[in-house]
């Protein structure tokens, strides 16, 4: 009987596509009559426009984009002759149409380059025109180009814009709209608890305009990340709840989605089998809807659970499907967890070196999408919408005051003219008067109570400002105390300076140097951050470096011993709540007797000059960090070599070479900085620190300083 019913189901789905198709044939149909009978004016624009739209809801992308192609050029004769104001502004509006159609068509066929164009141009035209729902939507769909991208902080910015212009004129669906948008952001950058925030709002809304897809897809997102959170039952309960009402719908994107969702719960469950058929169950309809990303995405995750069950070849064939065609459409996001699921296929059949290979790319493509300078954008994005909308509401509170003053106003000067009309009544009008002046007694009184406040709480405010400043110099005391004495250095490189200029008081960077019985060491190391926050990891890792060099006289394995020994102070590991703070370092054995250096970097190179010569010899430094997400077993590759009498070797970090300035406002960049150093080797190394202190301060010219900087300069 169960079956039966299933059958009949599909016969009435197919039946009422069917119909729908129809339906829309005939629409189609009906405007290509109009439009052969249309002169050349604002009728046939419509037509064309709407033709275009009905192609696109077919799903008909070329037809769609060649129509309203059609629009934009009968748009601009149209608007030639000598035209209305009405006519003319009607003609804009069809146009913005036609360029979202267009844009929209780009999107489908993944050419986002394109969708970008046309959508800009398209809102270009409404900004003109001053149509601030159409406007808001544009915001959305720019945004969700910029996801596609992997371009996270431009989504953002279109994501608040969008949604601000919607709270103005509070539209609920587009406000709901925007939170789901921004809550997808969120979640793709791991910050779960804003990503739940987004979507809650989100769902609240829909349920109070009862708009039934906006509720299935609030479920899917919070299902997503009570996915990632490992609360399975909960996230799990969310996306057959999205699901049922998708169906219902009969969103057959949206059940595609439902099915891929609940497949990688079972997979992350363990449940290979049912989480193969959920994935395999979404692959079809994705396929049947033409949905690019979203087959992508299926391929991709049929490959984990293909790999998992140990069939290795079937595994690679849909990995391989998912890496070609997110290439050919330039999406990074899955580009990045196909080159993950191939790094954990090659682990599991043996072959560490595609492994090793893979991994590289999946590396690549994953900070290429989500890096710090993103995160921050991101947060700055988060915070300017917050304090807009804090202004706003501020702003509306004072207009609000503002009118009952004025209003408070005019009911006084009603009064006075009554009292003018009112001659007879001297004494009265007397009294008024005298009143009068008890009232400004007492708000000179209030005016002269709240300055005295306003001048108490600025002294309060100077006083916590000198406090925080005196703590802050305190530290840079202490700070300085823990680095070595320049004269220790000197002793053992009579001709050496170090350059070090923090960006606030105290400093993210910091140098290191210890002699024994053999060798003298020296390094230079950039932590995570700046000022007080980086001065904290600054002295962490000085305390750590010094046991590393304590334990061993090898660079590498000192490298490796900091590196355990930052991971285990801050208690990193791969959990979502964990620090990834770390350092960037350039440390040097240096052989004084027999001039044999020996150095070890972390993303940190050295650079030698020899005697005599014009270009500058780089030692790369191994491509990893110390702490952070870096392994626990990193290894840190050493260099060894002989110098001779004269070359001159330099440590540093990336301050130097990051400043902005020049006079047009550029950065140094790494290439200045190196020949900079070429030309000043005639110098002594004292006059050397004395011309990089001076040039370093004229290319600022006014500008901040960006960053730490610290440059180590030893001539043997």
């Amino acid at each position: 009987m169960t079956r039966i019913l299933k059958y009949l189901f599909y016969a009435l789905t197919i039946y009422c596509c069917q119909l729908t198709l129809a339906a829309q044939q005939n629409k189609i149909d009906s405007l290509l009559t109009l439009i052969r009978a249309d002169k050349a004016d604002t009728n046939k624009l419509n037509h064309l426009n709407k033709l275009g739209l009905e192609f696109y809801q077919t799903g008909s992308y070329d037809l769609a984009m060649s129509y309203s192609n059609l629009t934009l050029q009968l748009c601009n004769t149209v608007n030639k002759g000598n035209v209305s104001p009405e006519i003319s502004q009607k003609v804009l509006k069809i146009k913005a149409s036609a360029y979202n159609n267009i844009g929209n068509g780009f999107k489908n066929k993944d050419n986002y380059s394109e969708a970008l164009k046309n959508y800009k141009a398209g809102l270009i035209i409404l900004e003109t025109l001053g149509n601030k729902n159409a406007i808001a939507s544009y915001y959305i769909n720019i945004g969700n180009v910029y996801i596609d991208q992997g371009d996270y902080s431009n989504a953002f910015k279109n994501f608040f814009s969008g949604l601000k212009i919607m709270e103005s004129i509070s539209d609920k669906k587009g406000i709901a709209k925007c939170y789901n948008n921004i809550g997808i952001l969120y979640e793709h950058q791991l910050n779960f608890s804003y990503a739940l925030k987004n979507y809650f709002a989100s769902l609240k809304i829909y349920e109070e305009i009862d708009d039934k897809a906006g509720i299935g897809r609030s479920y899917n997102n919070i299902g997503n990340v009570y996915q990632l959170q490992g609360n399975y039952p909960e996230a799990l309960k969310k996306h057959f709840a999205s699901l049922k009402i998708k169906q219902a719908l009969g969103n057959k994107s949206g059940i595609s989605y439902s099915y891929n969702n609940i497949g990688n719960v079972y997979y992350l469950q363990g449940n290979y089998t049912e989480a193969l058929k959920n994935h395999m169950t979404s692959l079809k309809i994705k396929e049947a809807l033409g949905d690019k990303i979203g087959f992508i995405s299926s391929y991709c995750n049929i490959g984990t659970i293909l790999t998992k069950q140990k069939k290795f070849k079937e595994a690679e064939e849909y990995l391989i499907k998912s890496i070609v065609l997110s290439k050919k459409i330039g999406y990074k996001e899955c580009l990045k967890e196909a080159y993950n699921c191939l790094t954990v296929l090659d682990s599991a059949k043996g072959n560490f070196k595609g492994a090793y290979e893979n991994h590289k790319l999946y590396i690549l493509y994953r900070d290429s999408i989500d890096n710090e300078e993103i995160r921050k954008k991101t947060i700055q994005s988060q915070m300017t919408y917050d304090f807009e909308k804090k202004e706003a509401a501020t702003q509306a509170e004072q207009n609000k005051k503002d009118v009952i003053a004025k209003e408070l106003l005019k009911q006084k000067e009603q009064q006075r003219n009554y009292f003018v009309i009112g001659f007879a009544l001297v004494g009265l009008l007397a009294l008024f008067i005298f009143r009068g002046y008890k009232q400004k007694q007492k708000a000179n009184f209030i005016i002269t109570q709240q300055k005295y406040e306003v001048e108490k709480s600025k002294h309060i405010i100077e006083e916590k400002n000198k406090d925080i400043t005196d703590s802050i110099n305190y530290a840079k005391r202490i700070q300085r105390a823990t680095l070595p004495h320049r004269k220790e250095i000197w002793a053992a490189f009579p001709q050496s300076f170090v350059l070090f200029k923090p960006k606030d008081i105290v400093s993210g960077d910091f140098y290191f140097f210890h002699k024994n019985d053999h060798s003298a060491f020296i390094a230079a190391a950039d932590c995570t951050g700046h000022g007080v926050p980086g001065a904290f990891m600054s002295m962490v890792g000085a305390g750590k470096l010094n046991d590393a060099v304590s334990e061993s006289s090898d660079t590498s394995e000192i490298l490796s011993l900091l590196n355990k020994g930052i991971k285990a102070s801050l208690k990193q590991t791969d959990g979502n709540e964990s620090t990834r703070d770390g350092m960037d370092i350039a440390l040097c054995s240096v052989d004084t007797e027999n001039r044999i250096i020996k150095y070890a970097g972390a993303n940190r190179p050295l650079w030698i000059i020899r005697n005599g010569q014009t270009e500058v010899e780089e030692i790369k430094a191994t491509k990893s960090a110390i702490g952070g997400l870096t392994d626990n077993n990193q290894h840190f590759e050493t260099h060894e070599f002989k110098l001779l009498t004269g070359d001159t070797l330099y440590l540093f970090t990336d301050g130097f070479a990051d400043q902005f300035g020049g006079g047009e406002g550029k950065k140094l960049m790494t290439k200045k900085f190196k020949e900079i150093l070429i030309d000043i080797q005639g110098k002594s190394m004292k006059e050397q620190e004395q011309y990089l202190n001076s040039f370093i301060e004229n290319w600022k010219a006014g500008i901040e300083q960006v960053d730490d900087i610290l440059v180590i300069g030893i001539r043997l």
